[in-house]
């Protein structure tokens, strides 16, 4: 009985200490996702970035990032690519990519993850992971955005209009008189 259980205690470490030196020397790859814009606007561009980074000891290759978050039915994509793919990515390197789209619809918008596969050239292993998750934004209208931050150029000309009349009428008053003393005193000299 005592043989046994050392003999399952040692397998038990083997199994162990092979999966961690199995994980060493393979390829990590992290990605992430970030929304650049600070106001989320209907019609307006919105600027995506990914960028993936390499952790691991050996290369990645075969390398496909997949984004299936921006429906055609919802989004624009008006330059860049949701799905893309990398031939290798080295050891401690990185790489970024950029995507710009344009929302049709405003409203609450669930922005999700994107996925990565790739081989991690040590093992010839399929291995899949997915990005951060921005999470969720609210995507204004766009009525809603210039009614806060346009210029306002007819609401000041409209109210330059308005107090024309209660500058201006007191100000010809004051010019009549101000002419008619002027006037008389002339006269007087």
């Amino acid at each position: 009985m005592p043989q046994i259980r050392g003999v399952l205690l040692f397998l038990l470490v083997s199994v162990v200490h092979l999966n961690v030196n199995a994980d060493e020397g393979s390829a990590r790859l992290l990605l992430s996702k970030q929304i650049h814009n600070k106001y989320l606007v209907e019609g307006m561009d919105i600027v995506v970035k990914y960028n993936l980074f390499n952790v691991g000891d050996s290369a990645a290759t075969n390398v496909k990032i997949v984004d299936s978050g921006f429906r055609a039915e919802d989004f624009d994509v008006v330059s860049g690519q949701t799905k893309y793919k990398l031939d290798r990515v080295a050891p401690g390197a990185n790489s970024s990519h950029t995507i710009v789209v344009r929302p049709k619809k405003f409203g609450y918008f669930n922005f999700t993850a994107a996925e990565v596969t790739y081989n991690a050239e040590s093992s010839g292993v399929v291995l899949t992971g997915l990005s951060s998750d921005p999470g969720q934004g609210v995507i204004i209208a766009g009525r809603d955005y210039d009614r806060q931050f346009s210029a306002h150029l007819l609401d000041w000309a409209a109210f330059a209009v308005m107090t024309l009349p209660s500058l201006g009428i007191p100000f010809l008053l004051w010019w009549s008189s101000k002419s008619k003393y002027e006037a008389i005193a002339l006269k007087k000299d």
